[in-house]
């Protein structure tokens, strides 16, 4: 099977590993002909082109795909990606984000190469500008006329674009999003060692949060709540990990609510000491405004730690309430404190948790079975079998 991934920029997040991990499996273990898309993976989120590159990937980095919206630098991508495909000639085209999602569907239907969609996030949401709102769902719409099937990352996604009228309940498989389960299961020697890194005490509770410092990662609720968790708890700490354009507003924050001493930033660290930092944790907060499965939530799962969510999008799919995790309503700043006191006050909850979560996530989000599943409607799709 030949197939081309599309992709906007290969920075560290969520779907640029996944998408990498399909790549990867793809390549090396099922022996596919496959190569990856990209644009210039630029920022203060750092790159996954290295780790593509050592892993003998055939990744091909246009300049002109950017993520920025760009009317002529966009016609120039979308030809340079029609290029790339009449080169490669693929079976099947599989494209990932918002932008190149819309120019790589727009260069597949122009060859006449089937295309497959994975929605790892809306890209119309709760809080944007109605404009932006209904702008980004009709080009959603349009674009779906170009897509063979999709692949959502959670049931939620699939709810979200059936609801917006983009597509037929029939073109969607829900396939969670794969990772390096072992990692996770196995890095709990490594607690220790980070917390002395990191200067934090062995009677101290860490809540952490792995995103990049940007606006829709939410940040901003977890420092709002911090200061009545720690007037109840003064033996906790807030391990973010990651770093991004909104590091220094974040930092400004904290030292005017006086927090300096509870708050820990590592900026960007290789995203296999991940599961590293997930042990020293005690709990694993995700606050985003909007995302489709948050991929830290699984992950901290699979360590064993209890999770404190938003109740929204795909969250609630694995921050199963009082089972795996707390949920709690967006931006609802008193709730989140009052969730993070109650398991910093019970170590046996946490543990109780952790355990349910590490039962729920070990076969689910294990990449290998993520990318057997997505070959599978690969063949479906060839076959035109659905």
């Amino acid at each position: 099977m030949r197939t081309a991934h599309i992709i906007t920029r290969l920075i560290i997040g969520g779907a640029q590993e996944n998408t990498l991990y399909t790549v990867d499996d793809q390549h090396h273990l099922f022996g596919d002909k496959v190569c990856l898309i990209t644009g210039p993976g630029l920022g203060p989120e750092g790159s996954l082109e290295q780790r593509a590159q050592d892993r003998s990937l055939d990744l091909r980095v246009l300049p002109g795909l950017v993520r920025r919206i760009s009317p002529l630098q966009d016609l120039q991508a979308l030809l340079s990606i029609r290029r790339e495909l009449q080169r490669f000639r693929p079976d099947i085209v599989h494209t990932h984000s918002s932008k190149a999602g819309i120019l790589g569907r727009l260069a597949a239907r122009q060859l006449g190469i089937p295309v497959v969609h994975t929605i790892h996030g809306a890209a119309f949401h709760d809080g944007q500008h109605p404009l932006l709102y209904h702008t980004y769902r009709l080009i959603e719409r349009l674009a779906a006329r170009c897509s063979s099937h999709f692949i959502s990352v959670c049931d939620a996604m699939t709810a979200q674009y059936l609801q917006a009228g983009i597509g037929r309940s029939e073109q969607f498989t829900t396939i969670y999003s794969g990772m390096d389960v072992e990692a996770f299961q196995q890095a709990a020697p490594a607690r220790q060692e980070i917390r002395r890194q990191l200067n934090i005490p062995d009677s101290c509770v860490v809540f952490g949060k792995i995103a990049r410092l940007f606006g829709l990662k939410g940040h901003n609720w977890l420092i709002e709540a911090a200061p009545q968790v720690v007037e109840k708890f003064p033996r906790v700490r807030f391990l973010l990990v990651g770093d991004g354009v909104l590091r220094e507003q974040y930092q400004h924050r904290i030292r005017e609510l006086g927090l300096e001493d509870y708050f820990l930033f590592t900026g960007l660290i290789p995203p296999t000491e991940v599961p590293r930092y997930v042990h020293a944790m005690d709990v694993v907060v995700h606050t985003s405004d909007w995302e489709g499965l948050p991929r830290v939530l699984p992950q901290g799962l699979l360590a064993g730690k209890p999770v404190v969510a938003f109740n929204r999008d795909g969250s609630p799919e694995v921050c199963l309430h009082e089972s795996t995790g707390l949920l709690v309503e967006h931006a609802d700043i008193d709730g989140l404190a009052s969730a993070m006191q109650r398991l910093a006050a019970n170590p046996e909850l946490r543990d109780e948790l952790g355990t349910n979560g590490r039962k729920l996530c070990s076969k689910r989000f294990c990449h290998k079975h993520m990318t057997e599943q997505i070959r599978e409607v690969y063949q479906r799709v060839l076959k035109k079998d659905f």
